[in-house]
């Protein structure tokens, strides 16, 4: 799954600390989903799109498209 994690937290000049914290997740965690090895859990994502204010959909896109 592509994630926009990195430029979203980028944008707010955070570093992958600050968001673990905001998140209450550890730093690797933060560093997992943003290079794609993790997933994010449905509660996981809810939390992340909080934080960021936007939609999930905005968030993550899968990395192929399953319509076609």
């Amino acid at each position: 799954m592509k994630n926009r994690l990195r430029v979203l937290r980028a944008e707010r000049d955070w570093t992958q600390a600050d968001l673990a914290e905001r998140l209450a997740v550890s730093r690797q965690t933060v560093n997992a989903l943003e290079t794609g090895k993790y997933d994010p859990s449905l509660p996981l994502a809810f939390r992340l799109a909080a934080v960021f204010a936007q939609p999930i959909e905005t968030i993550f896109q899968p990395e192929e498209d399953l319509g076609s």
